[in-house]
């Protein structure tokens, strides 16, 4: 059974937000502004894009 994937982009900087939402977004691979990787989806990783949803775009859902 092949895993669920969910494209995740970078659409604002973190640039003047508390340091936590940059630490998130390094954490997921997310470095530069409109940079996009592809994630398992696990219930970890959706903890993850819901800390910094006013940040990313979605697909996959």
């Amino acid at each position: 059974m092949a895993e669920k994937l969910l494209k995740v982009t970078v659409r604002k900087s973190c640039i003047g937000r508390d340091k936590y939402f940059a630490r998130v977004l390094k954490g997921m691979g997310l470095t530069k502004l409109n940079r996009t990787v592809e994630l398992i989806d696990t219930d970890a990783t959706r903890g993850m894009i819901r800390k910094v949803s006013h940040l990313v775009e979605v697909e996959g859902e």
